[in-house]
């Protein structure tokens, strides 16, 4: 497929199309779908943004690659003047007072903003449900979880409501929906892409990520949000991805995988059989395949869930009602402090911030919370150990296939276990790309810190291979 942002470039710059037209368009999808993906929308400003767009087509003036592009962002983005509710009961009132840096180079490049999108709750979740808008459904059989959290975004790309959206990455939630939906979902290196204006869920594992339906808009959009951000201290300076180098596959030598995820007792099997019948193919094409050992799936869902409840209670604990929010009153300070945030704050965003509370305690903290620090760097060091042997890793991204609208609720330990292979790369901090082919629920490919080329590159070959 050619990339979207490329075909609508040339429409728009021949006057094939009008960038007006195409907004309208796009906006009334969006009013008519029934996958409840829409938080808020953009209409007014979108329109605007077009009709400036055609004067500068009208004028002779040239108009830049993403001048013109409608997107969507997840609803936990800031985004000056619009409602910023992270699918909350909360902040259902919010209006953001600035705009993240990543969403401001997009609009620095001129793509449009159509929409807020729907998901789950301060990110806090695997299926879109956890939500005071309402599950968003799958994309492909709408009696199915969109995934999560941001399942609004990738439903709206599979479903061309929007030619790319923006969503947040923290254990999984670019590429598990991305999966779910047979779409790309990249969660990039950590500090690639500046931070400043997404609501923190983990701070240390947070990334803003791009979703589409081709290779190529992936990088055309990941370009334009990287770079050092004085206002992101983790920030830093990276090369620019062309065109040209995720078309040259030479560079990728070795393929491993991680044998404890194909073995374990709770993948699918269908998803196993595809997963080695994706391998064998690799093979074919004469590059060298390793089995890896890593930590038990377990193991990384107790590390990461661990340490991302300690970041969101810690990052949650400004939110009382009193600067921000909707505030409930009560008898006195404390009690108001306490209804506000047991009536807005959902079941399972609850559930986090008590855990995270408990493994910071004192008493606990030294056994349970550092203890998943010392995890956590052990992670690391075995992922270093794994790239001195292969260029990439592979693996699927989900055991399961997407659970009905419903299940994940009845059963929360479930949805923490469909993170099984998402969790750890984020634990790592490694860029990690879902790719829509291999399995029902696609392919996850990694590489090593700051090498988001390459992986895109490895794309690029399975797109042509499997």
């Amino acid at each position: 497929m050619e990339s979207q942002i490329r075909t609508l470039h040339k429409k728009l710059v021949s006057k094939e199309i009008s960038c007006l037209d195409l907004v309208k368009e796009k906006l009334e999808a969006l009013k008519q779908n029934t996958n409840n993906t829409v938080n808020s929308l953009l209409e007014d400003s979108a329109l605007a943004s077009a009709k400036k767009v055609d004067q500068k087509i009208a004028n002779g003036e040239s108009i830049n690659l993403l001048e013109g592009i409608p997107f969507g962002i997840k609803d936990v983005y800031m985004v000056q003047g619009t409602y910023t509710t992270a699918s909350s009961d909360l902040l259902k009132n919010y209006k953001s007072a600035y705009t993240a840096t990543a969403i401001q180079k997009l609009l620095d490049a001129g793509a449009i903003p159509l929409v807020k999108e729907n998901c789950d709750s301060f990110g806090h979740g695997s299926s879109s449900e956890n939500t005071i808008f309402g599950a968003v459904k799958n994309a492909i059989n709408p009696e199915l979880v969109g995934g999560g959290s941001s399942g609004g975004s990738a439903v709206n790309v599979a479903k061309d409501y929007t030619t790319f959206s923006i969503g947040g990455d923290t254990g999984g939630s670019v590429r598990q929906p991305a999966g779910y939906n047979n779409v790309y979902g990249l969660k990039p290196t950590y500090g690639r892409i500046s931070r400043y204006g997404l609501m923190a869920y983990a701070s240390s594992t947070d990334c803003v990520g791009p979703i589409a339906k081709t290779i190529e808009d992936i990088r055309i959009v990941l370009n334009t949000m990287s770079g050092r951000d004085v206002k992101d201290q983790t920030t830093y300076t990276s090369e620019a991805i062309t065109e040209e180098s995720i078309f040259s596959n030479g560079s990728i030598k070795s393929v491993g995988y991680f044998k404890n995820f194909v073995e374990s007792e709770a993948i699918d099997e269908k998803i196993k059989a595809d997963f080695f019948s994706a391998i064998e193919k690799i093979k074919a094409k004469g590059i060298e395949v390793k089995e890896l050992d890593f930590f038990k799936s377990d193991t990384l869902v107790s590390t990461y869930y661990t340490l991302a409840m300690a970041e969101t209670a810690s990052n949650l604990s400004r939110l009382d009602g009193t600067n921000y929010g909707n505030r409930i009153e009560s008898e006195n300070l404390k009690e108001t402090y306490s209804v506000t945030r047991s009536e807005n704050f959902s079941v399972e965003t609850k559930r986090r911030i008590v855990g995270g509370n408990q493994v910071l305690s004192q008493g606990f903290s030294d056994e349970i919370y550092l203890k998943g620090l010392s995890l956590r760097d052990q992670i690391s060091q075995n992922f270093e150990d794994d790239f001195n042997e292969v260029d990439i890793i592979i693996s699927p991204v989900t055991p399961m296939s997407p659970p009905k609208i419903g299940d994940s609720l009845k059963d929360p330990l479930a949805m923490y276990l469909s993170d099984a292979y998402t969790v750890g790369f984020s634990l790592g901090q490694l860029p990690t790309l879902t790719v829509p082919q291999g399995t029902e629920t696609g392919l996850q490919i990694t590489a090593a810190k700051d090498n988001d080329e390459l992986v895109l590159k490895f794309a690029n070959f399975l797109k042509d291979t499997i």
